[in-house]
This record gives structure tokens, sequence and C-alpha cells, in this order.
């Protein structure tokens, strides 16, 4: 006979065992299933290894979605101030970094370890290294068939992510089931991913691999002021990774490597002050030095400030505040943060995470078509959507 429970969730990351471990706490009997040998994998890589858990500023306008009102509700009702006082009720020693960011001080186990032991406080079981073959509905609920076995359960939650980083272990999978069960998911793509570029310009800013400074880079309405690097491949930091998610394919990145500065103003206040200065100067005093030098030497900017017209000091300051850079394209899943698109809200209860035509099945997380900005975001709709659908299912 199947093993019986009242909900399982397929997947053991974030949103899932938010959800158990809110679904346990209400007397469920949970399972949280996944074909991973460890809980928590994404968790575990992220932030650099010390997991960048909420963002005390995470509001529904940092997110994305072809149905932006959905994610409201849910955010709502499970703030970044409830995840830091459970955060705290575990002893776990955080930081903030950037306005808003929140880090583990210490290592990204230390959030796994959190929700597993939630999962155990709360009943809920965890089954790794479980690989789900079908899902079959049944008159009242579903039973899966899996490599250990059949299991039957009153609700189902899928919470098994996107596409992205495919080496962890990401598939289709939750997509799969979601068409199962007759329901659109939207065009999928990488986001908070770094772009890569084009041979010719690659090769021109090789010399400024490894550097990073700060810019304004904008794209398609949407601008992000965060510092930039540049790597072997192309251009990544948090403001590429941030632009990335609303760059199309064959569109041009604006960017300004001089926030805050009229770069015209300024060369024309210098030409006049020290007519002898250069552009190489001036740059000197505003970028890294290396990356002032090679970009300078890129553009072939030579001469004293005296020697340009108002023209030609117009053309350097275009350069310097509207730098045009057309990616080749982006590193795509393989490095990416997120899946953007997915299973259509429209489909789905804002208030439950659950299906509106069958109310025993529910989407959380990643695979539905709700993608945060970096910087603690997504693990907050994580928490949020966890949560609204283990109050539930």
């Amino acid at each position: 006979m199947p093993a019986n429970y009242d909900v399982i969730i397929i997947g053991a990351g974030a949103a899932g065992l938010m959800c158990a471990a809110t679904a346990g706490y209400r007397g469920r009997r949970v399972l949280v299933i996944d074909h991973a040998s460890k809980a928590g994998k994404k968790i575990l890589m992220s932030g650099g290894g010390r997991c960048n858990f909420t963002n005390l500023n995470s509001t529904p306008s940092n997110f994305l979605s072809a149905n932006p009102h959905f994610c409201i509700s849910a955010l709502k009702r499970y703030t970044p101030q409830h995840f830091l006082d459970l955060v705290e009720r575990h002893g776990i020693e955080h930081e903030e970094k950037a306005a808003g960011q929140l880090f583990c001080r210490d290592s990204s186990k230390d959030i796994v370890n959190l929700l597993l032991t939630e999962c155990e406080w709360a009943g809920a079981e965890v089954r790794l290294k479980t690989t789900v073959n079908k899902v079959e509905p049944l008159a009242e609920g579903f039973r899966l068939r899996t490599g250990s076995g059949p299991l039957e359960c009153a609700s189902l939650v899928i919470a098994c992510g996107g596409l992205s980083i495919p080496t962890l272990g990401a598939t289709g999978f939750g997509y799969d089931i979601a068409r199962q069960f007759g329901l659109e998911v939207l065009p999928t793509r990488a986001g908070l991913v770094p772009f890569t570029l084009h041979p010719e310009l690659k090769e021109q800013l090789a010399p400024l691999s490894g550097i990073s400074c700060p810019v304004d880079v904008h794209c398609n309405g949407e601008h992000f002021r965060e510092p930039m690097l540049v790597t072997h491949r192309g251009l990544s930091g948090p403001s590429m990774l941030q632009i990335s998610s609303f760059w199309e394919p064959g569109d041009a990145l604006a960017v300004d490597l001089l926030p805050g500065e009229n770069a015209a103003e300024a060369l024309m206040a210098q030409r006049k002050a020290r007519p002898q200065s250069t552009v190489a100067h001036y740059l000197n005093q505003h970028l890294p030095k290396r990356f002032a030098q090679a970009f300078n030497d890129l553009n072939g900017w030579q001469g004293p400030l005296q020697g340009y017209k108002n023209s030609g000091i117009e053309q350097v300051a275009q350069t310097l505040n509207r730098w045009h850079i057309k990616p080749a394209g982006t590193e795509g899943y393989r490095t990416a943060e997120v899946t953007l698109g997915g299973v259509d809200t429209r489909q789905l209860s804002s208030r439950t995470m659950a299906v509106n035509d069958r109310p025993d099945l529910f989407f959380i997380g990643e695979v539905v078509d709700v993608t945060g900005h970096l910087g603690g975001h997504n693990f907050q709709w994580a928490w949020a959507s966890g949560v609204a659908a283990g109050n539930e299912a």
C-alpha cells in the first residue's frame, strides 16, 4: 500500500522547507521529497556561501511578474522582519552589508540547519535521493510514483524551483507538472546573470578584467546604480546582474561610468582651470587607476584638454556618461541566480498559492512567475510563498 500523507512537497529548497515546517506546525503529516543528496543546495552556495537570506527593504516593487499584483498578499503577510525574528530565535549571527541586505556572519549552513530543525520540530519528514517519476490525480488528492515506491497525499506542493544552475540539479520538472494539470507556463529565461560580449569588445576590455567600479546602467526604462565587474568572459557585478532581468537579446546597455557627475561640465571646467591636464588625469580622479588608464587608451583620448573643442569634450562626456554596450548574450542558466517566467500566477490564488480550480495543488517559490531583484528578495519570496501555502495545504 502507498504511504499516505496529508501534504507532500516536491523540493527541499528554501520555499519547500519553509512550507513543510508551516504545515507541520498545523498538525499536518508532511513529507518533503527531493532527488538531490542534500537539502537546500542553492541556499548553501548563495551569497558567496553566507546566504543573503532576506532584505529588510523588500517590497512588491522589487519583483518582476506578468501579474505584478500577485506577490503583494504573501509578502505583506510574511515580512522580512518575520524571518529575521526566526533567525534570531535560532541564535544565528548575521550582518547587514549593503542597505537592508542581511547575510549570515558564518555560513549558509546556518539557514539550512534552521529550516531542517524547524521541520523536525514540526514533525515534517524530509526524504532525499527520491526521484518522482509520475504524478497521478486521484478523486481526492494525488498518487506519486517514486524511485522508492508509491506515495499518496491529500495536498501536493510543487517547490522544485526553476532552471537556474543545473549543476545543482535544477530541471523543468515543476513546469512539466503545471502543464500536466492544464496550467500555462510563461516563457522562461535566465535572470540575475552575467553578460557575455562580442569577441572584439571582449578583447578590448580584457585589460580591465577583475576591476570593479560603481556605475549606473540603463536598459528598457530601468536602471541600477551599483558596482560593475569586468570579467574575462564579459560584464558582471550587481549592476549587470540586476539589469540582466530587464535586458532582451539585441538590446544595448547605456552605462554611466560617472554616476552623479556631468562629465561635459566637469571636463570644460577642468580645461579652463588646468588647460594642460588630460582626460586621463580627469578619469584618474573618478575611476580605479587601472580602469581609468585602460579606458582612456581604449578610446584613444590623447593630448591636453586645451586641444579639445567643445564638441570634442561633449563626445568624450557622452562616452563616459552614456557608454553604449551591446552584449552578445548572457552566461545562461549555468550561472543565473534565478529563472524569469514560469507558472502563470493568474491561475493561482494569491492568498494560498493553490491552483484556482484545484485547491489541493500548490506552486511556490521560483517555479512561479515571480522574480526578485538581487539582494535577498528572492529568498523573501521563498519564505512568504512557502508560509502562504503551508498555512493552507
